[in-house]
Order: structure tokens, then sequence, then C-alpha cells
């Protein structure tokens, strides 16, 4: 159940295509977009609202894919989709054809037949990511910021030039989003620095049908279709 009305997938598509239209484009040290007012509010609250606990972590290693912190990350999975309407609806918004369109005719990014993969991330002080290129298995990688708090726009993701020195830091401004093609030259990480807080994101992929953990799929036998 939620509190409040939900917008339905359509509505939902139509305002995140919206952005997806209005993205700034940067070339430099390679091909990213920023977006702005991504979702809308009611989504972007639901998303907090969730109750999903920051999980404890340790030690991180730099990575997402580390060890036994594997087991404790949060996808748009069947199960979670089932469980909270606003993983439903949001993930339903991702799967339609207009929005893997406007992904395909803004990012130049070949979607079709891709996987919807969802992750809910919430970052505590002491994790951090190594600076890494995604794997090509990911069609397109995207970023939404939902950080609160005085310092949260200083969390946004850290971006480096092929020589892994850093040149620059996207904006995690509330609601923003960043994306990009990966590729062998897309550095990119997050520099260790005091979080107080909740560092809380959502990283959404379409994923190449070669995708080993279907696991983490949203629909997995539902492939994304342009038409």
């Amino acid at each position: 159940m939620s509190i409040f009305d939900l917008p339905d997938a359509e509505e939902i598509a139509r305002h995140f295509t919206g952005a997806l239209r209005a993205a700034r484009r940067d070339d430099r040290p390679y091909t990213h977009w920023s977006l702005e007012n991504v979702l809308p509010e009611k989504i972007a609250a639901g998303i907090l609202m969730l109750p999903i606990a920051p999980p404890f972590i340790d030690e991180c290693g730099g990575v997402r894919d580390y060890n036994e912190n594997n087991k404790k990350r949060s996808f748009f999975t069947p199960e979670l989709r089932a469980k909270f309407p606003v993983c439903e609806v949001l993930a339903e918004a991702m799967q339609r054809p207009d929005v893997a369109r406007q992904f395909a005719e803004t990012c130049e990014a070949d979607v079709e037949g891709g996987f919807v993969r969802i992750e809910y991330i919430q970052d505590t002080d002491g994790a951090w990511l190594e600076p890494h290129h995604d794997v090509p298995e990911k069609l397109f990688s995207m970023v939404i910021y939902l950080c609160l708090g005085p310092d949260a726009r200083d969390w946004g993701t850290d971006i480096y030039d092929h020589n892994r020195k850093w040149c620059g830091r996207a904006s995690a401004a509330f609601n923003s989003a960043a994306i990009f093609i990966p590729g062998d030259n897309t550095w990119h990480g997050f520099d260790k620095r005091p979080i107080v807080g909740v560092r809380r994101l959502m990283e959404i992929n379409y994923v190449h049908p070669r995708w080993r953990d279907k696991d983490q799929l949203s629909f997995p036998d539902r492939p994304v279709t342009i038409k």
C-alpha cells in the first residue's frame, strides 16, 4: 500500500521522457548526460519511504559486488515489485517502449532486446568506489540521485579521464541524474569522503540478454522493445 496515490506508468514515462529530451550533453572527458526533475515527486518520495534499511557494510573494497555484501543489495525484482507499489509502477514505466525509444534517441543506445535492471542504493559513511568503467553488458548506465541533507550535493559520481585523473563530479542535487554509455574510457567512481546521513540513489540500466545475474532483473522474461 501507499499513503498517497501514485502516478501510473504512463504518467511516469511521460515525465521521465521529458527530462530525458531536455538532458544536457557533455563530451568531456567522455560523453555523458545530466538530467533534472527526473521522476514525479510522488515517485521520488515513495522510493525514500520504502521500508528498506541501509545495509550495514563493514568494508566495501571500493566495489558494489564485494563478497558477502552482494547479498545485501536491493534490486527491483519481481518479488520487490509485488511487495511495494512504487517499485512496480516505476519498473513498468522503465519497461515501456516510449521510454526505451527515448533512451535510444537521446543517448544513441542500442537498447532493443535488453532487460530492465534497477538497484536502490543506500550508502553510509565509509562507502567509496574505486575508479572503474562499467561492463559492456550494461547498454547504458544511469544514476538518479535521491540524496537529502546539507552536504548531499557533494555526493555525486566522480568522473576521471582516460588516465584515471579526477576531472569533475556530477551534481547530486535531489532528483537529478547522470547517464553514460559504458566504454573503455568511461572512468567513474566515488572518492571516499564523509557521508553524514544516507547517500540514496538508484542505478537504472538496460542490460544485454547475456547478463548473468538474472535474479537482479525486474522482468526476467520480458525484454525491452522500442516498438
